[in-house]
Order: structure tokens, then sequence, then C-alpha cells
């Protein structure tokens, strides 16, 4: 019998901001630098590749914008092996909007997949936490930054 089961990410967040302002938050590296990666080759644009940079790590990945829909989706191709990314956005009220980022297109098997989708997860839901914290309240918590901190062997 043949597993029909296709492994999506999923997660979500309300952010009390209007949905523009949020949809630009990811569109403009000028503001996902604030909560996301360090350094990016441009704004997302359909059928652009743009390279995302995490300097503290010393990592960079290329990714494909698929498609944009102005406040509603971003969609991406992104990592190795490659995946998509699927940005949807919820105008909830006029201040505040539901962020659902769904991840699929795995190509891992076994305990390979079960990690990929256990990182990304975390790592997406990450991603969510420090976007409402800049939004909502202006901070940077650098959570991307202190996920891996360099620690020193203690002696």
């Amino acid at each position: 019998m043949e597993n029909k089961y296709i492994p999506i990410v999923e997660t979500q967040m309300l952010i009390r901001k209007p949905v523009v302002e949020v949809f630009q938050a990811f569109i403009n590296p000028e503001s996902t630098t604030n909560f996301w990666f360090t350094k990016s080759s441009g704004n997302l644009i359909k059928g652009e590749e743009i390279i995302w940079e995490w300097e503290m790590y010393n990592v960079s990945t290329k990714i494909k914008v698929k498609e944009i829909v102005q406040n509603k989706l971003i969609s991406i191709e992104w990592d190795d092996p490659t995946t998509t990314v699927d940005f949807e956005f919820t105008e909830v009220t006029e201040e505040s909007t539901y962020v659902v980022i769904k991840n699929y297109g795995f190509s891992q098997t076994g305990t390979e997949l079960i990690d990929a989708v256990k990182n990304n997860t975390a790592g997406f839901t990450t991603i969510l936490d420090g976007l409402k914290a800049y939004l909502e309240h202006g901070i940077k918590l650098n959570l991307v930054g202190d996920k891996f901190p360099q620690i020193k062997p203690s002696h």
C-alpha cells in the first residue's frame, strides 16, 4: 500500500497591524532584516531570484519568487533540497492580519523528513514570533541570531 501522506509544515500568527504593513514586511528586506535574515539582494518580485544571508552563521540561500498576490500571498522556492514556502495573509480587521506560513514539497524520507519538518516548523514559528514583536512593539528580539549561539566550551 502506497503512503499518500504529503507533509506540510504550517505555522500561523495574528499580527495586530494592517495587512498592507504585514505583507510589506516580507516583501521589503529593510523590514524583514529586523526579524529574519540579515541581508538580501533585493525586494521580492515575481520571477526574480534573490539571495538571503544570515551573516552571523555565514549562510546564504537563493530563493525564487514564484507568485505574489498583493496583500494575500507570497510563494517562493528555496533551500536545498528545494521546497515551496507560501506566506498567506488574511485581513481579520483593518488593524489585524492573520499570517499562515506553509512549507511543502519535501523530498526527504524517514528520519531526514522528520528532522526537516521539525526544523522548519520551529524556524517559521520563530520568524512569526519575531515579526509580531517587531511590527507590534518595534522590538528586535534577535531570535534567529540567538537560536544557535556560538557557545564557548567550559573548562
